[in-house]
């Protein structure tokens, strides 16, 4: 109140313009370099037409797979699963444990990372929240294992399948190749899960009590989505490029909110930061690659084969994959590795596929993973996922290596 007749009140707080996102920032910048490359002429606009066209079919999967697994999330799929999931443990974390690194390990293997981190992250965060127990570890576990379970198929990483036609082994040498080095990974990724994040003393508890079935508000967009999880499913296992399978897949889910729940659609559904990052990263990086990265890649690289050639492709694949993203950084090592060197190549996919945890941007499932987690209100505190993540990342990797070389 002020007296009457006195001087109007003066607004003392001004309304604040919106801030983006850190990460929005760096999509931004990365997208504005890459195009200030472009025009410059540092990198050529052929070279940038090849580049993109390469990386339109990862644009399209990654908007229809974030697309669908939002609306998954809205007809209640996650908590059906998530429930289920309690249920089957019976109330021990141990049992847990091994179900939710088994549903992670072979959603993973079976479909992609990136479904992995989109799908099965929310699973995770509401069996969490069912149980009335910290998501940390089981947010953890599907981080983890989108990364270090994604070496058995081609189809199981991005990078698998940019590296297909190089590596030159069908589908089932690929998986004999790779088998033990998969298993390996998965064995270190387990150990440190449970010692770090679900041993007893990590938890809130010995025992939970299972909840109750979760029955879906609306049994039609319930039955849709899960229709479009499993078609993604089938035209992936079918052969099926991603982006047509992860388009079709949320074309039918969309189809279904459209009729039953239209206010859901909404263009915020579409995950813009991640689709710039991506193109931005890869001009970026291929920029750099012409001016001096692919000299340094080779460096690190070396020339020796063998037992040493073989460790240092993988932890230069690593060492890259956490500076500046696990796609970028399999193509600068492709770039310099000759054609017929299979050891070191599958080296380096292992070192691009488990090794980038260290850092939120090391991979496309760990950002993906960390947009669900931003997006169900969960805190990652960065400090202790970077040290656990380094540790896993390294010890992982080198194992998946040694088996490698052990299974020849």
């Amino acid at each position: 109140m002020t007296p009457a007749g006195g001087p109007p009140p003066v607004p003392t707080d001004r309304p604040r313009r919106p801030r983006l996102h850190p990460l929005d920032q760096v999509a931004i910048g990365l997208a504005l370099a890459g195009l200030g490359a472009v025009l410059t002429g540092l990198l050529p606009r052929a070279d940038a037409a090849a580049t993109l066209h390469r990386v339109l079919p990862l644009l399209l999967f990654l908007g229809a797979v974030v697309v669908l697994a939002e609306l998954t999330a809205v007809a209640g799929v996650f908590d059906v699963l998530a429930t289920r999931l309690a249920i089957a443990a019976r109330g021990s974390f141990a049992a847990l444990f091994l179900l939710c690194v088994g549903f992670a390990a072979l959603t993973t293997i079976a479909l992609n990372l990136d479904t992995t981190a989109v799908l099965l992250t929310p699973v995770m965060i509401a069996l969490a929240r069912k149980l009335g127990t910290a998501p940390g570890p089981l947010a953890m576990t599907t981080v983890w294992l989108a990364n270090t379970a994604s070496l058995l198929l081609p189809v199981s990483n991005l990078t698998n399948l940019l590296a297909a036609d190089r590596v030159d082994l069908a589908p089932a040498a690929y998986a004999a190749r790779m088998a033990l080095p998969q298993l390996a990974a998965i064995g270190v990724t387990m150990a440190g899960l449970w010692f770090w994040y679900w041993r007893r003393g990590r938890r809130d508890a010995d025992r939970f009590t299972p909840p109750a079935p979760h029955r879906p508000a609306d049994r039609l967009l319930f039955g849709t989505a899960v229709a479009g999880c499993l078609l993604l499913v089938v035209g992936i296992l079918a052969g099926v490029e991603i982006g047509v399978a992860a388009a079709v897949a949320a074309g039918l889910v969309v189809l279904g909110f459209a009729v039953r729940s239209r206010r859901t659609l909404r263009p915020a559904l579409l995950p813009w930061r991640l689709l710039v990052f991506v193109t931005g990263l890869f001009l970026v990086v291929q920029t750099l690659g012409r001016h001096g990265l692919d000299d340094v890649v080779s460096v690190l690289l070396g020339e020796a084969g063998g037992t040493v050639g073989a460790l240092r492709a993988g932890g230069t694949g690593a060492l890259l994959a956490n500076l500046v993203n696990n796609l970028p950084a399999y193509l600068a090592g492709e770039a310099v590795l000759p054609p017929g060197d299979e050891t070191r190549l599958l080296a380096l996919l292992i070192g691009t596929n488990v090794g980038p945890l260290a850092v939120p941007w090391a991979s496309l499932a760990t950002l993906l993973w960390y947009e669900r987690c931003r997006a169900a209100g969960v805190t990652v505190p960065l400090g202790r996922f970077v040290a656990t993540s380094a540790v896993v990342a390294v010890l992982a990797t080198l194992a998946a290596v040694l088996a490698l070389l052990v299974a020849g």
